[in-house]
């Protein structure tokens, strides 16, 4: 979440009026995050998040994302719920941006997961998985590995101001996954971006998961891989493989992964990494002066693909104890 279209609090009450949400009491801008602006409204019936959509969020992916979530939750996943206006719509334009309310969740999410939280959020992510099966939407991944090259070139003349030698390493990497990404594993809806801040707990239970938009569908055990990166490596950037061995515990409860998935760990884990990698890297240089936004360090995704390139099996995920 973040905030780079500012909104006024007579253009928010004239858009209110076409919910019936009540009197607007306060609102205030969310800054975590880097993709969309997003406000917390307070009013006479509660509290909701505000959405402006910006950046890579297409329009036309909107309708994908409201009905997940609307999928999800008829099938017991707590997620945002969008609360439609009095004539039945959840989408809306505000500040000149597509834009959508949504339901506030319980719950607060976690700055330093323990291995009690990553157990718990392997199992929300295999239940999540199950539940999108037979979601009759789908959504192509734009940035999957055939999207990681052209947000390379947007950066790669740059790429060696935040570190000497970057672009011909993320080069190096890029040519290797493209020749070899998995692409006969199991499909089906993933989250593709359940960072902490994207999972709400009520002590060490997930309470709810969160921004959905960049859903998709794609390979199920990418979505393993993304959170193996974002939960299960410390401060310090070491890989914290009791962490691991607890997520991958927790999904395999409810999913059990199949020996290619498996087999296919290290490398889905080197392009979940090169992903996040080059979104921060564009937005390192990109984000606007004067944006509510926290940057992201690129070079956090950096050290976690030097990992993964030496590893050479799933074990060292902790996945032999997690079967």
């Amino acid at each position: 979440m973040a905030v780079y279209t500012d909104v006024t609090a007579d253009e928010l009450q004239a858009y209110l009026g076409d919910y019936d949400l009540g009197d607007l009491l306060s609102y205030k801008g969310i800054a975590e995050g880097v993709e969309n602006s997003n406000f917390l409204l307070h009013t006479t019936r509660g509290h909701f998040i505000l959405t402006l959509y910006e950046k890579r969020v297409a329009a036309g992916d909107l309708p994908f994302f409201i009905g997940l979530m609307e999928h999800l939750a008829a099938r017991g996943l707590t997620c945002p719920q969008p609360v439609k206006t009095r004539a039945g719509t959840a989408l809306g334009r505000l500040a000149g941006r597509p834009s959508a309310i949504v339901t506030f969740l319980d719950g607060m999410w976690v700055r330093r997961p323990t291995v009690a939280h990553c157990h718990a959020l392997g199992g929300a992510l295999a239940a999540m998985h199950l539940a999108g099966l037979d979601f009759s939407m789908q959504r192509r991944n734009s940035l999957s590995v055939d999207g990681w090259r052209p947000l390379f070139e947007t950066a790669r003349a740059r790429a060696d101001e935040v570190t000497p030698g970057l672009a011909d390493s993320i080069e190096a990497a890029l040519t290797t996954l493209e020749s070899g990404w998995p692409t006969e594993l199991p499909h089906g809806v993933i989250h593709a971006d359940l960072f902490p801040d994207n999972v709400f707990f009520l002590g060490d239970r997930v309470s709810g998961l969160i921004d959905f938009y960049f859903a998709c569908t794609d390979t199920l055990a990418y979505d393993v891989a993304i959170c193996l990166n974002a939960w299960c490596f410390e401060a310090d950037g070491a890989y914290n493989v009791t962490k691991g061995r607890a997520l991958l515990d927790g999904y395999e409860r409810v999913r059990p992964l199949s020996a290619p998935e498996r087999a296919a760990l290290p490398v889905l884990c080197r392009g979940a990494a090169l992903r996040f990698l080059l979104t921060r890297l564009v937005d390192w240089f990109a984000v606007p002066a004067g944006a509510l936004v926290r940057r992201k360090d690129p070079l956090e995704y950096y050290r976690k693909l030097r990992f993964h390139q030496t590893i050479d099996g799933a074990r060292d995920y902790g996945i032999e104890a997690a079967c």
